[in-house]
């Protein structure tokens, strides 16, 4: 498809396109220029605690993984929520025994 070049240096992403990559207002596309070619990609933007979550969440689970057989999650949010609820069922028992 040809798109033309606007003022600011715009163009319109074609309504196809956004479709089929599931785009919307709002989303982040990183650009950049490989070979000459311009290349468009959307990207997921995260907070660096939110990162610094996932990243202890995996580390975790690799050096506990026969604790934890349960799985595969569907996305991280669901892997961090289930090891959140797992600290507190282990601080729960760890007060009743106290």
């Amino acid at each position: 498809m040809i798109v033309e070049l606007r003022k600011k240096s715009q163009i319109t992403i074609p309504k196809e396109i956004v479709v089929e990559l599931n785009i919307n207002e709002g989303d982040h596309l990183d650009v950049s220029v490989k070979d000459g070619v311009i290349i468009i990609e959307p990207v997921a933007v995260y907070s660096k605690s939110y990162i610094k979550k996932l990243e202890d969440t995996v580390m975790r689970i690799n050096e506990e993984s026969p604790k934890y057989n349960v799985g595969p999650f569907k996305s991280v949010e669901e892997a961090i929520n289930y090891l959140k609820e797992s600290d507190n069922d282990k601080n729960e028992k760890e007060n009743e025994k106290k």
